[in-house]
């Protein structure tokens, strides 16, 4: 073996290695999707304060009700004990790992141990730290709102235990444990109005659940002016939610509708037509691939996984620039950055990888304008829809709202900043794809086929584009992903396609958050 091999060997276990702690570590993280469902729910409490002004159609009635459902607060507290339980839970095992490592820095710091032996766990014990904050904040916020559900349902007796709980925790912030006070005090017998009340209500509370608490200190003050103006806001907020429930909700269901006949379709072609359907086309056809496996690995081990995980955060922590904190723009800036410098090297290793083998196959990295692929595209997002919707709803089950997720979406989600917006917009939506789609399509799936079947090597590499984004929760829907667009393209033989698919489906959930974070502000 050469000298080349063995390195590139070492290097694969190395690539191995830290992608594995990466997944495994994201094991501990929450899910986006619980933080997610909150904000869907926030919006549809919103939504449900809507009334049609006298004289529109009764048909409006109806839609509202069907799209907010029968017993919108009802559903709402069930979501809100939920998160609280699973926020519960992670909060004591990030405790629990915490005073794990305190105690391993405990025992290291003997003098037989050398200082420096300590650095990567005082990291960790850091890390931890800013997880156990938030969490301890998210866990506020949410015993604040379930309190105000509970007031809302006529529960007064449980809002107070919940608010009473909150006050008593020693642990939050110091502005929680007053907002708590000023909830206990509108909704006591009698009630209180604490000085700060409506400094703290503004500062703390969004959306419906400000408007509901406005609402009573306002009654409480006898404030009709201001109790006026506080529903013609609630109106208007609710407006706007039901329209952006409509868009959110009505798109993708209509997509996924489009989705399902189309899966029963090309699955009808196949059983009637055979090989001569749709979905056989250039099926069975491999990609003649002049390189082996060791330039695959080369490609991904040193110029992807190596190139994300080691070469790119060093090289950007020994730049000039300003690290984000609280600036959503810097921390756009960042993502986008940091992407590009790992997209550029590992297509600078693809092409020195491949170099020798020029020029290629017309068959390869095929770009065909004058083709089918936008009708491959649209075709295949809507495909892509209903089936990774099933599998997500697998994928919940399974996780529990644990698995970790893409940091990206939650900075999304929270930040109604145009130009930070814009920026991942530019991320996910554009360069994403192109990228992700010529290395994990154009080159991993052709490449594989000289040693498996079509499907087998759609399979691998789908597993592969899965993996790579190292969240354990995102691995079956992305897998799922995958292969719709493995699919694709091994049919169109065009990286159009999946690249539209892919970008459509990045827009579709960056304008779905975007439009749900707006809402709940």
């Amino acid at each position: 073996m050469t000298i080349k091999r063995l390195g590139l060997v070492f290097l694969t276990l190395v690539a191995i290695f830290f992608s594995g702690t990466s997944l495994l570590n994201s094991w501990q993280e929450p899910q986006f999707q619980s933080r997610l469902e909150l904000y869907q729910t926030n919006i549809l409490l919103q939504a449900s304060e809507w009334q049609p002004a006298n004289g529109e159609d009764k048909n409006l009635q109806v839609l509202k009700e069907a799209i907010i459902g029968e017993k919108p607060l009802e559903t709402a507290i069930s979501q809100y004990q939920q998160a609280r339980k699973s926020a519960k839970i992670n909060l004591e095992k990030a405790k629990n790992q915490l005073a794990k490592l305190s105690s391993d820095a405990s025992f290291k710091l003997q003098p037989e141990i050398p200082p420096a032996s300590n650095i990567s766990n005082s990291a960790q014990q850091k890390q931890l730290q800013q997880v156990l904050h938030q969490l301890q904040k998210s866990l506020a916020e949410i015993d604040l709102q379930l309190g105000i559900l509970q007031a809302k349902k006529g529960d007064v007796n449980a809002a107070l235990q919940t608010w009473k709980k909150l006050q008593q925790n020693s642990e939050i912030d110091s502005e929680w444990r007053e907002t708590a006070a000023v909830l206990i005090g509108l909704w006591s017998n009698p009630p209180r109005i604490l000085p700060n009340a409506e400094p703290l209500i503004q500062a703390k509370l969004k959306a419906w659940f400000r408007y509901t608490v406005l609402t009573q200190l306002y009654q409480l003050q006898q404030r009709q002016s201001a109790l006026e103006n506080v529903k013609a806001e609630i109106q208007q907020a609710a407006g706007n939610a039901m329209w952006k429930l409509a868009l959110i909700g009505t798109v993708p269901a209509l997509g996924a509708f489009i989705g399902v006949v189309l899966l029963i379709f090309l699955i009808a072609e196949r059983v009637v037509k055979g090989k001569a359907a749709l979905l056989e086309q250039n099926a069975d056809l491999t990609w003649s691939t002049p390189w082996g496996g060791e330039t695959i690995l080369q490609v991904f081990v040193v110029g992807f996984f190596l190139m994300g995980q080691l070469l790119v955060p060093l090289i950007l922590s020994v730049l000039p620039i300003p690290h984000p904190v609280q600036n959503v723009r810097l921390q756009a800036f960042y993502v986008f950055l940091s992407y590009m410098l790992v997209a550029l090297g590992a297509l600078l290793v693809l092409y020195l990888s491949i170099k020798r083998f020029l020029p290629l196959s017309p068959e390869w990295f095929r770009f065909r304008w004058q083709d089918k692929w936008f009708l491959w595209g649209l075709g295949g997002y809507c495909a892509a829809l209903p089936i990774v919707v099933v599998v997500s709803l697998i994928n919940q089950k399974i996780w529990q709202g644990q698995g970790g997720s893409n940091p990206l979406l939650q900075l999304a989600l929270e930040s109604q900043d145009s130009v930070a917006l814009g920026i991942f917009f530019l991320t996910a939506a554009i360069a994403a794809p192109l990228f992700e789609e010529f290395l994990f399509r154009g080159f991993l799936l052709p490449s594989l086929t000289r040693y498996m079947s079509v499907w087998q090597a759609i399979f691998a590499s789908s597993l592969l584009f899965a993996v790579a984004h190292l969240s354990l929760s995102e691995v079956l829907p992305l897998f799922a992903l995958g292969v719709v667009l493995g699919v694709v393209y091994t049919r169109s033989r065009n990286l159009l396609a999946p690249m539209l698919i892919h970008s459509l489906w990045n827009s579709g959930t960056l304008l779905s958050l975007f439009i749900l974070g707006s809402s709940t502000q």
